[in-house]
């Protein structure tokens, strides 16, 4: 059976921009994380996933990939969807 996670987290994030939210991903960083490793602290690294932070943004049942700029350079960032920890509105 698939797991609900990627299906509650796509959900998650349309509510939060539905209602005007900024939505943020809560993911803990393993080798098949791809984000940029000064950002990370105690294994872990929270990311702006709102329209205006993040570009081409998929939410897939096995990833999340975007674009993201971090200290003004653009990052491909890939996040295994196991690894994501939380998702919620700032």
């Amino acid at each position: 059976m698939v797991t609900t996670k990627p299906y509650l987290i796509r959900a998650i994030y349309e509510w939060c921009v539905d209602q005007g939210f900024t939505p943020y991903l809560a993911v803990t960083v393993d080798a098949r994380t791809r984000v940029p490793r000064e950002y990370v602290r105690d294994g872990q690294i929270v990311l702006n996933v709102g329209a205006e932070a993040s570009n081409q943004l998929q939410i897939g049942n096995d990833d999340i990939t975007f674009q993201a700029r971090f200290n003004g350079v653009a990052f491909p960032v890939h996040v295994p969807v196991m690894a994501v920890s939380a998702i919620y509105a700032r």
